[in-house]
């Protein structure tokens, strides 16, 4: 077992298809107790496979019970075919034929909730990456297309509704209470993209009507008691379609557009072809229920979903390494597409801090990897940030050096030279050279080289000949694999700024792009080691670099505090401004640490006070960006900063500016909470919900400060509030409050939350996720508990990641508390779930995985951890592969 596990696939031995499906007709047969899959595949030769000498044919398959092969009419007997635990082998085949399969499969057994499985009584699939070959036995790969006829048999009664992707051809009602439909996708797709469903299910229903005039019918489906929860999910697809139109000019081609909600799902969502699957947690709503937060994220999912309909369906990935081809180009496509319905500066916010607090860390840890891999044991692991954040990053970038118009240009060409193939980042890159007549090639290092890059930046300032001079190196720290890395193409969005904080013009010595006088410019960083001479610069300027975070890169320039205050005061670029004022509470954190190491005093800057105190003035002109500014960096972030991460310095530290800067601003804090409270009707607006978001930023900042009659304010929210956002944010300020009354009002707050929504299972999993979360005394013991309550169930990952993964990556100064019990929990919480859903399992082992930057007794609990986890047989690929590259 732990040969194969530790098998490896490597990109270098990619091999096209030695044989192709041109069509692909299931009939499923649902049961309670088994399901029995009957598929014909029309089946030819690769043309493009050189060299043929009639290769065996090599089926995928896992966990099927084979009952019958037939090839051409002729069944096959036992001495014709080899069956492994992996595969079916035929070992002769002609050039061109059909084969008839059918195999019986248990998805009432499959807690591992890939292929097909059974979801609260409904039947339902996950088929990405590798799932489909739990269904049937298939060429399961992404370059293996097909059009698929599929026909779904079950119990009326139990399963009135039966979906799959494509348009509706007939339905028809059989004897014994069974009836039938039959579903065509007319459509090449990947097996990755099937989609069934089957259950006993409601919808609501809207209509799109496209730019070229078609009517498409658009449906979500859900259980009965959920449909007053579907009205914004339709809402964000309808906008996502018209989006998508306008700005890429991509219109949706069949005549359905289906979403169903699943509780027991692995991922978010699904983008199937015309079906998409998602996470209830992912399109259920309502403001009762929901947060300003949830609302957001449904829009983008539901966005990101749809338009992996051209980027990742019609235009699909060649093999699993080319997985950003599709996931980082749609990912860019939905964040464009929430700064477009919202804040493009919040949004920007919101991106660039994933990508510092969770990307950076994969880039630094043993895990890390290139947005396109090199090699894989489990693809499943590489359903990562890096491929997904940091490869929209990639797409950002691209998008910057060729410009709105050359990348739409780029686009267009790639999605009409490629439509219905399967393709690689380079066919991507290769799109946007030919449109636009420029040369990627060191730009695409990115797409190879993992980590992030450094940029050092020095500065010199020339009075007699009024010239400014910036020095820029660029690293890349060693990464597992890869030692040493070549410069990257970096570009570098730069302003300067006068003493007045007005943005200069900015003239370029030698620059013959045109662009000199603007005053934002971007430098093109391609070697180790370049200079930039800025003429008639009158005074020496403040640079803002890095505006609006033009490149996933980490940036070193010597800014002193008085710097990072002028520009959190004064700069032009609304990121820039946000940075700035977050560089400064982290020099003063991480000061405050040192200062907590050697016993020295600690006192809050009055400069600091007054800018936070102009900021919440000035509020009103922009109160979600307000909200942003005056958030403290997370203890995530801070932890990336530092070589060796000191827990407890940091927790104390970060809590001290907190509670000492609430106590300084209470005035106007109380203030701004006053102005932003209303009374009007709830609505899923950016202008409401950056109102929301700064009112309840005060309100948390008010108890932070420790006096009971803002604890009491917040618990009047809380049982009072008209929404979730508010009622959630206020039990969250009391569950999260260290002072010493807030315990006794938590427990009975908490207690009554539950009585009030325990018939919501979403809304539950918020209730155990703010105890899982909570930084009090006894962490671990509650989290213990709440696995033993009956809103928890072990084989839910909504209710694991509320639990499991909210105690051990977000309760940072309880998981690594210095005795070791985090780390045994977590050790045995993924034993546990290995043999329950080895996806999961996998993914909690993240915080484990960066033991690196601690010291040397927690280094050495956290092997250990690691160690007893590898130690335990049978394990899966998902966790074996994480947890070795991790001890390396």
């Amino acid at each position: 077992m732990r040969e194969r596990q530790a098998t490896t696939t490597y990109l270098k031995d990619y091999r096209p298809p030695n044989y192709l499906i041109d069509t692909t007709d299931l009939k499923f047969e649902l049961d309670n107790e088994f399901t029995l899959v009957s598929s014909k595949l029309s089946l030819r030769r690769n043309p493009e496979v050189e060299g043929w000498n009639s290769p065996p044919l090599v089926l995928d398959g896992q966990e099927l019970e084979l009952l019958s092969v037939t090839l051409d009419g002729q069944v096959l007997s036992h001495a014709d075919y080899a069956l492994n635990t992996e595969s079916l082998i035929i070992a002769t085949v002609p050039d061109q034929f059909v084969l008839e399969i059918q195999v019986r499969i248990k998805p009432i057994e499959n807690t591992a909730l890939e292929g097909l499985y059974i979801s609260d009584g409904m039947h339902c699939t996950q088929c990405e990456a590798q799932g489909f070959r739990r269904i049937t036995y298939y060429l399961d790969r992404p370059d293996v297309m097909s059009r698929f006829t599929t026909e779904i048999i079950a119990d009326q009664a139990s399963n009135p509704v039966l979906l799959s992707n494509g348009n509706l051809l007939e339905s028809e009602e059989l004897t014994g209470g069974r009836h039938s439909v039959k579903w065509l996708d007319p459509h090449m797709k990947p097996a990755y993209l099937f989609a069934l469903v089957a259950g006993k299910l409601e919808f609501i229903e809207d209509l799109f009507v496209t730019c070229s005039g078609r009517e498409v019918t658009l449906r979500i489906f859900v259980e009965a008691k959920d449909l007053d929860k579907c009205d914004h999910a339709i809402e964000s697809l309808k906008n996502s379609m018209k989006w998508d139109e306008e700005v890429y000019g991509r219109e949706y081609d069949l005549d359905i557009f289906m979403i169903v909600a699943v509780d027991a799902f692995n991922m978010g969502a699904m983008e199937n072809k015309g079906l998409n699957i998602f996470n209830s947690s992912c399109v259920l709503a309502k403001p009762e229920t929901t947060t300003d937060l949830t609302y957001q994220r449904i829009e983008a999912i539901v966005a990101h979903e749809y338009f992996h309909n051209w980027s990742g369906n019609r235009v699909t990935c060649r093999d699993w390494f080319q997985l950003s081809l599709k996931e980082g180009l749609t990912v860019y496509r939905d964040s464009q597409f929430s700064a477009d319905m919202g804040s493009k500066t919040v949004k920007r916010i919101d991106d660039v801090a994933l990508l510092r607090t969770v990307q950076f860390a994969e880039d630094a840890g043993p895990m890390a990897h290139p947005v396109r891999p090199d090699s894989f044991m489990e693809i499943s692991n590489f359903y990562t940030v890096t491929i997904y954040e940091k490869g929209a990053e990639l797409i950002r970038m691209m998008h910057h050096l060729v410009g709105d118009a050359g990348f739409r240009r780029g686009t267009d060409l790639y999605f009409d030279r490629h439509d219905g193939q399967a393709v690689t980042t380079e066919d991507f890159v290769k799109a946007l050279e030919d449109a636009n007549q420029v040369d990627l090639t060191q730009f695409s290092r990115w797409y190879s080289q993992s980590g992030t890059p450094v940029l050092k930046i020095s500065d010199q300032y020339d009075a007699q000949n009024q010239q400014y001079r910036l020095t820029v190196e660029q690293s890349c720290p060693a990464t597992p694999g890869q030692p040493h890395k070549k410069p990257f193409h970096i570009p570098l969005l730069i302003g300067l700024l006068d003493t007045d904080g007005t943005d200069l013009p900015l003239s370029l010595q030698n620059d013959l792009s045109g662009v000199n006088g603007s005053t934002s410019l971007t430098l093109e960083i391609t070697s180790e080691k370049q200079q930039f001479v800025f003429e008639n610069i009158p005074e020496r300027p403040t640079p803002s670099l890095l505006r609006g975070f033009s490149a996933p890169v980490k940036l070193e320039y010597d800014y002193s505090s008085t710097d990072l205050e002028f520009l959190a005061q004064h700069d032009s670029d609304g990121f820039n401004r946000w940075d700035a004022l977050q560089k400064r509470f982290v020099v003063l954190i991480l000061d405050f640490a040192e200062k907590l190491r050697q016993g020295e005093e600690m006192e809050l800057p009055t400069q600091l006070i007054s800018i936070c105190s102009s900021v919440l003035a000035e509020s009103e002109n922009d109160p979600q960006l307000a909200a942003k500014m005056l958030s403290i960096p997370t203890e995530a972030y801070l932890w990336e900063l530092v070589d060796e991460i000191d827990v407890e310095s940091i927790h104390r530290a970060r809590e001290f500016v907190k509670q000492e800067l609430a106590t300084a601003l209470n005035e106007p804090l109380l203030r701004v909470y006053r102005e932003q409270s209303s009374n009007e009707l709830y609505q899923a607006t950016s202008q409401q919900m950056a109102r929301r978001s700064l009112k309840n930023l005060a309100m948390q900042y008010l108890v932070w400060s420790g006096e009971e009659r803002w604890l009491q304010m917040a618990t009047e929210q809380a049982s009072s509030g008209s929404n979730m956002t508010d009622v959630s944010a206020a039990l969250g300020a009391i569950v999260n409050s260290m002072a010493p009354q807030a315990g006794q009002l938590s427990d009975k707050a908490l207690d009554q939350f539950y009585l009030n929504w325990k018939h919501e299972p979403l809304v539950v999993n918020q209730w155990l996720a703010l105890q899982a979360g909570c930084p009090r005394e006894g962490a671990l013991q509650r989290v213990e508990k709440l696995l033993e309550h009956d809103a928890f169930d072990i084989r839910n990952p909504n209710k694991v990641r509320s639990v499991v993964g909210v105690f051990c990556a977000q309760n940072r100064i309880h998981f690594h508390h210095i005795d070791g019990n985090g780390y045994r929990f977590l050790e045995q919480q993924v034993i546990r779930l290995d043999g329950i859903n080895p996806q999961i399992a996998s993914r909690l082992l993240t915080p484990l995985t960066q033991w690196g930057k601690h010291n040397k007794p927690r280094q050495t609990l956290m092997k250990q951890s690691l160690s007893k986890i590898l130690e335990k047989g049978n394990l899966s690929k998902d966790v074996y592969e994480v947890a070795s590259k991790s001890l390396g």
